[in-house]
C-alpha cells in the first residue's frame, strides 16, 4: 500500500512520512507508539494514513499494536469509524482470529458497502466459522463473485462437500457471472470425494470457460484425477499445461506414489526442473507406503545431502520406512536428529516415534518417548501406544492404558476399540474385551464397523465360544464383509472347527476371489475329509483365477545392510555361506535337544 498523499489540516506531511518509513523498516511498534504523542499535541491523522497502520498490523497479525491503533481512533473523535477505517479494522480483527471484536465493528457501521460485508464473510470462512458465516451470507443485500466464491471454498475445506456442491450449483444459476477462483472450491470437493464423473464434469466447465491455462486450477484437476485413481487422465492433462509449476509436478508425483507405481513417480521425480521439500516427503513417503523403506531411506539421505530441510511429513514418513524394515539403528538416528536440531515434533511425528521403536522390539523406548510427551490431548497418541502395547502380548497394560485414556478425557475413537479389542483377543482377556465392545455404543456413540466385528470375532473365536459369536453376528447391522470372514477362517483353523471352517471359506472366495488362504484351508479341510475330488476342484479353481499362495519374507541386517528374502531363496550371492551356517546351527539345536 503506498503512503497517503494528504492529511487533515492540523497534521503535518513530515509526521506520515516519518510513520510510512518506520513501517518500512519493519519498526510497526514505534510507528504505532508515536501516534499517543501525536494525540497530545492534537494531531489528528487522516484515514488513509490510519488505514495503512491497520493493514500494516494485518499483515504481520500484530495484535497489540492494531488495538493501539483502534484505541487512537476512539481518543480522537472516531468512536464511528468512517466506512473506509471500519473495513480495515474488520479485516484486521479477522486476520488475528477476533471474530467477536471484528464483528462489533462490522455492527456499529453506519454505512456498509459490499466489501464490508466480504471482509467479515471471509474472517469467518477463513477460521472454519461456517454457522456464522451461512448466516452473514443470508443477510447480505448485495452478494457478489467474491462472495459466493468465499461460501464455496468455506465449505468445501471444512469437510462439507455436497453443501460445497449445492453452493456451487446456486451460484452458477445466479448468473452474476464467475471468475477462475469460482472453481477452486468445486476442485477441492472433486478431491474430497474423489467423484471421477464430477471431477470430468468440473474439468469441462473450467476448459469451456477458458480457464484451464491457470496453473492452479489445471493442478487441482490432475490432483482429483490422481485422487480417483485415474493416472492417465491426469498424466494426460499435466502433458498438455503450458505451464507447469513445482506443485503440479509434487502432485503428480505423489498420485503414481499414491497407487504404487513408483517407477514412474520416481522418472517424473527425476524429471522436475525444481524440487522441493514438499516433492521430496511426496516420494519418500511413497517408498515407506509400498513397503520399500531401504528405498525410502536412501532418498532421505539425499535429501539431507542436497539442504532441503525435512517437515513434520518426511520424519513420519521415514521413522515408518525404519519400521517397516525394523531398523531401529536409523529410527534411534533419526530421533537423535530431532532432538539435536531442537526440531518440535507434532503428534503424528511422535506416534511414529513409539511405532518405530515398537515394531524394532524396543517398547521401553516407545514407552519412554510416550511419558515424555507433554500434551497427550491427541487420541492419535494414545492409540499408538495401546496398539504397541497389544502388540507386543501386553492386553492388561493395554486395558490399563485405555482406562488412563478415558480419565484423561481423551475421546477415544474407532481406531481406539480396534486396538483395545484386539489387545484383549490375543492375552486371553474375553469379558473385558466384550464389555469394550458393547461400551463403544453405549458410551462413546460409535457404531461398531466390519473391522470392529471382525476382532470380535476373533475375540470369541480364540475362546471357542463359537454359539455366542454366531449370535453376534447374527446381530450386525450390516452383511458381513472379507474382514469378518477371513477372521473366522482363522480361529477354526485354530480350533479345527471343520464345519464352520468350510462355510467361512466358501463365503471368503465368494467376495475375495483373489484371498489364497480361503483356497489353501478349503482344501486341507476336504484332504482331512478324504474328498480327494473337492480337492483338486479347489486346485484347479485356484490355477483358474492365476490365485498364488502368498509368500512371507525375512530380513535382517548386517553392517548396516538389509538383506531379504523368502522361503527356498536361492538368490542370494553368500547363498552357500548361509545354508553352511544354517547346517551347522540345526545340528547343534539337534544336539542340544
Amino acid at each position: 500500500m503506498l503512503p497517503p498523499r494528504f492529511l487533515k489540516p492540523n497534521s503535518k506531511p513530515c509526521v506520515v512520512q516519518a510513520i510510512f518509513k518506520l513501517c518500512s523498516q519493519g519498526h510497526l511498534s514505534q510507528a504505532v507508539d508515536s501516534l499517543d504523542l501525536l494525540a497530545r499535541k492534537g494531531q489528528r491523522l487522516d484515514s488513509q494514513t490510519l488505514a495503512f497502520l491497520l493493514q500494516q498490523c494485518a499483515n504481520s497479525h500484530s495484535l497489540k499494536e492494531g488495538k493501539l491503533v483502534h484505541l487512537h481512533l476512539k481518543v480522537t473523535g472516531r468512536k464511528k469509524p468512517d466506512t473506509l477505517l471500519s473495513n480495515h479494522l474488520i479485516k484486521f480483527y479477522c486476520r488475528c482470529g477476533e471474530h467477536v471484536e471484528a464483528r462489533k465493528v462490522f455492527d456499529k457501521m453506519s454505512a456498509r458497502n459490499l466489501y464490508s460485508w466480504n471482509s467479515m464473510l471471509s474472517g469467518y470462512a477463513k477460521s472454519g466459522m461456517i454457522k456464522p458465516a451461512r448466516r452473514l451470507f443470508d443477510k447480505m443485500p448485495e452478494r457478489d463473485v467474491v462472495s459466493w466464491n468465499t461460501m464455496v471454498v468455506a465449505y468445501a475445506q471444512s469437510g462439507c462437500c455436497y453443501e460445497a456442491w449445492m453452493f456451487y450449483l446456486d451460484f452458477r444459476r445466479s448468473a452474476i457471472g464467475f471468475s477462475e477462483f469460482s472453481f477452486a472450491g468445486v476442485f477441492t470437493v472433486c478431491v474430497k470425494l474423489k467423484e471421477l464423473g464430477l471431477t470430468r464434469q468440473v474439468h469441462c466447465q473450467v476448459l469451456v470457460a477458458g480457464f484451464l491455462s491457470n496453473v492452479v486450477l489445471s493442478s487441482s484437476a490432475v490432483d482429483a484425477y490422481a485422487k480417483c485413481g485415474e493416472m492417465s487422465d491426469a498424466r494426460k492433462l499435466f502433458d498438455e499445461m503450458g505451464v507447469r509449476d513445482v506443485l503440479a509436478w509434487t502432485t503428480l508425483v505423489s498420485g503414481y506414489a499414491k497407487w504404487g507405481d513408483m517407477q514412474a513417480a520416481s522418472e517424473l521425480f527425476d524429471a522436475m526442473p525444481e524440487k522441493n521439500p514438499v516433492s521430496w516427503t511426496a516420494l519418500i513417503a511413497g517408498y515407506a507406503r509400498n513397503s520399500m523403506g531401504n528405498k525410502a531411506l536412501e532418498m532421505f539421505s539425499k535429501m539431507m545431502m542436497f539442504r532441503f530441510r525435512p517437515d513434520q511429513f518426511t520424519f513420519s514418513s521415514c521413522l515408518c520406512a525404519c519400521a517397516s524394515i525394523a531398523s531401529l539403528k536409523l529410527g534411534k538416528q533419526i530421533h537423535a536428529y530431532l532432538t539435536r536440531t531442537g526440531f518440535r515434533p507434532n503428534a503424528i511425528v511422535i506416534s511414529s516415534l513409539i511405532d518405530m521403536y515398537s515394531k524394532c522390539g524396543s517398547l521401553g523406548d516407545g514407552r519412554r518417548v510416550f511419558d515424555i510427551m507433554g500434551n497427550k490431548q491427541n487420541c492419535v497418541l494414545w492409540n499408538t501406544m495401546l496398539s504397541a502395547l497389544a502388540q507386543h502380548g501386553y492386553g492388561e497394560a493395554a486395558t490399563k492404558m485405555y482406562d488412563d485414556m478415558v480419565r484423561s478425557d481423551v475421546k477415544p475413537d474407532r481406531i481406539t476399540f480396534v486396538v483395545i479389542l484386539n489387545a484383549c483377543s490375543h492375552s486371553g482377556r474375553i469379558e473385558e474385551g466384550l464389555a469394550c465392545f458393547h461400551s463403544m455404543t453405549c458410551d462413546h456413540g460409535i457404531v461398531p464397523d466390519q473391522e470392529h466385528y471382525a476382532c470380535l470375532t476373533d475375540l470369541l473365536g480364540r475362546a471357542g465360544r463359537f454359539d455366542e459369536l454366531m449370535n453376534e453376528l447374527e446381530k450386525m447391522p450390516c452383511k458381513a464383509d472379507g474382514l469378518v470372514w477371513n477372521a473366522l477362517l482363522g480361529v477354526c483353523r485354530i480350533h479345527g472347527n471343520l464345519e464352520l471352517g468350510r462355510k467361512a471359506a466358501e463365503k471368503l472366495i465368494e467376495l475375495e476371489p483373489q484371498s489364497s488362504a480361503a483356497y489353501v484351508f478349503l482344501s486341507s479341510i476336504y484332504s482331512a475329509l478324504g474328498n480327494w475330488e473337492s480337492v483338486e476342484k479347489v486346485r484347479h479353481l485356484m490355477n483358474k483365477r492365476c490365485v498364488k499362495k502368498e509368500r512371507a519374507i525375512s530380513w535382517v541386517e548386517i553392517r548396516n545392510k538389509h538383506h531379504a528374502f523368502t522361503v527356498s531363496d536361492r538368490l542370494h550371492p553368500s547363498n552357500e555361506e548361509i545354508c553352511s551356517v544354517l547346517e551347522l546351527l540345526a545340528g547343534q539345536m539337534e544336539e542340544d535337544a
